[in-house]
């Protein structure tokens, strides 16, 4: 077989024919990445990518450098209908009305006009920083589920907690409950196909949100549904950063222990929550969810406006990081971050860099290590641009960081799924509720302060010192960085 296909493209004009199609191919892939408009930098490299490694590059192209902006995941028929049959979302305020500074009322303004996003005062909050507390409310939230749950979550795992989730939901189900359930691909691909089937066999509507297999694998490895998301009854609900697996109780076999952010809301809120699960449902060819939200302000909680911000590699803009952006140019006194990961797009790093310069005070905290020794030493990288303008580098020295906190001045909040890094950013589908609220703010700045006093404090003149091999490992790897 293989001689009979050597000497079939030994024949001249068979391999001056391939040769050709070839190269039509790789100037076409160029073309399409011209005509996108991308960031200049980023379109110089693919371009370069592609003709001094047209094979490699070819490959890395189909994987790594497709684009789908713009493309709609749900119709503005079925947009309008969501609305209309969703009473608790004909809530929202005019933040003019609202009681919030000129900044807070901008950023408000900002989302809604970048993704239509909706502020609504009235509701409360619960925030959860270790694993334990969220999954023993959580539990007790879906126990106690009547009428449906709604469940998405970038990893769930079939260890003793996923275990446990499972027993809940299938003992739900069998009362009557309507369970659905998205999962991500990627995030739970080291789950047992078993895990998912006894799911389904008792009647749970368990999905990936875009299935890896082939031959649709290099179309979608790159498009993670990084989203952790729930809501029981439409009476609660809960966002975050926290996946469902023993490691976010207890850190696993590599951390000591695990800090992370999750909120518990109840309030008009969570019928914004119930709409960004059903546009992800009707996004994989399931009928459109009309799942009603009667949710009220519980009495125990912190008092918070909030405004659900979503983005993706469809949106026509990247839309947390732009509400990160404005908040962090308003800031008039503090800018305090936590994120496992720090590979923040140029945008981002001046803005940054802007508020240090300008007197503001910002913080950055990752963690000494992280899940990923290729995105602690990207990471890394960054520092000494940080360190030159005044920024303080945290290094958590506590376990395992994984919050996705963004803490700007005594109003304004952000909790969710987005790391500061590109994939996050451009590719990953995120969720953060921006949060205005003097309460949360100070206690997510409470407990940053906990955090702080378990971490170090990196100085310029020692940081300068670090060897050699690790300065070019990190420079070589933040190369890799819009891709990581």
């Amino acid at each position: 077989m293989i001689h009979t296909i050597a000497s079939f493209l030994s024949i001249p004009w068979v391999y001056w024919s391939l040769t050709i199609a070839y190269g039509v191919t790789v100037l076409s892939i160029v073309a399409v990445v011209l005509s996108e408009n991308r960031n200049p930098v980023k379109s110089l490299a693919w371009v370069t990518v592609l003709l001094t490694f047209p094979i490699g590059g070819l490959i890395l192209y189909i994987f790594f450098g497709r684009s789908i902006r713009n493309t709609r995941m749900i119709s503005r028929r079925k947009k309008r209908k969501l609305l209309r049959a969703e009473p608790m979302i004909k809530t929202q305020a005019d933040p003019a009305d609202a009681v919030l500074s000129r900044e807070s009322r901008q950023n408000i303004q900002l989302a809604k006009s970048l993704s239509g996003a909706r502020y609504y005062p009235g509701n409360t909050v619960k925030l959860f920083t270790d694993g334990r507390s969220k999954f023993e409310s959580l539990k007790r939230d879906l126990k106690a589920a009547q009428k449906y749950i709604n469940l998405q979550y970038y990893i769930i795992s079939d260890d003793s907690l996923g275990m446990e989730i499972a027993d809940i939901l299938i003992d739900r189900a069998n009362a009557g409950v309507k369970v659905r359930l998205i999962y991500d691909s990627i995030g739970s691909m080291s789950t047992s196909g078993k895990y998912f089937k006894r799911l389904k066999e008792a009647g749970i509507d368990a999905e990936p949100f875009a299935k890896v297999a082939f031959p649709t694998f290099a179309t979608r490895i790159n498009w993670r549904n990084h989203r952790k998301i729930c809501v029981i009854d439409g009476r609660c609900g809960y966002i975050g950063g926290m996946n469902i697996a023993d490691r976010y109780i207890d850190g696993g076999k590599t951390f000591s222990g695990w800090t992370d952010a999750h909120l518990r809301i109840e309030g008009p809120a969570v019928a914004t929550l119930n709409f960004s699960f059903a546009v992800d449902w009707n996004f994989m060819g399931n009928p459109l969810l009309i799942d009603k939200s009667t949710s009220m302000p519980g009495s125990d909680g912190m008092k918070a406006g909030m405004q659900l911000v979503t983005s993706g590699p469809t949106s026509q803009w990247s839309n947390v990081a732009m509400v990160m952006l404005k908040a962090i140019g308003n800031a008039k006194k503090r800018v305090f971050i936590q994120t496992p990961y720090f590979l923040p797009p140029e945008s981002m790093l001046k803005a940054l860099q802007d508020a240090a310069l300008a007197g503001v005070d910002v913080r950055v905290m990752i963690p000494r290590h992280s899940d990923s020794l290729i995105l602690t030493y990207a990471s890394r990288s960054y520092i000494s641009e940080c360190l030159k303008a005044g920024i303080k580098i945290l290094m958590f020295d506590g376990g395992m960081l994984h919050s996705k906190v963004v803490i700007v001045d005594d109003e304004f909040s952000s909790v969710g799924s987005a790391n500061i890094d590109f994939r996050s950013f451009e590719h990953n589908f995120e969720s953060n509720m921006m949060v205005y609220s003097t309460e949360l703010n100070a206690e997510l700045r409470r407990r940053f302060s906990t955090a702080q006093g378990l971490s170090e404090s990196i100085r310029a003149s020692r940081w300068r010192h670090r060897p050699l091999p690790q300065k070019t490992f990190e420079s070589i790897l933040r190369l890799l960085s819009p891709v990581l």
